[in-house]
């Protein structure tokens, strides 16, 4: 994403075990749970925004988009206005 070379034998065993999380995570959110850590936006939900930013602007946002509640998780955490102003001002290279 950045212009490095990528090994992509790390991406996808990275993206494996994210892919477990991620599996946890939807459960949890499938169990009738809003945010992370229960019924109000915490730190649990905050400390995932970058990571999360930048993995659904990669080739392996399927990760999220394939997971009905941790993809509407990230809708609504993505929306809050204090992230749309922080995601304003990070530099990104031009979509391919």
């Amino acid at each position: 994403m950045l212009g490095a070379p990528t090994d992509a034998a790390e991406v996808d065993k990275n993206a494996a075990d994210l892919a477990k999380l991620l599996d946890v995570y939807e459960a949890h959110l499938a169990a009738g749970n809003k945010y992370l850590a229960g019924d109000a936006f915490t730190l649990a939900d905050a400390n995932h925004m970058s990571y999360l930013f930048m993995l659904t602007k990669s080739p392996k946002a399927d990760l999220v988009a394939s997971r009905p509640h941790v993809k509407a998780w990230w809708e609504e955490i993505s929306a809050r206005p204090a992230w749309a102003k922080t995601v304003a001002s990070i530099p990104l290279p031009p979509a391919v």
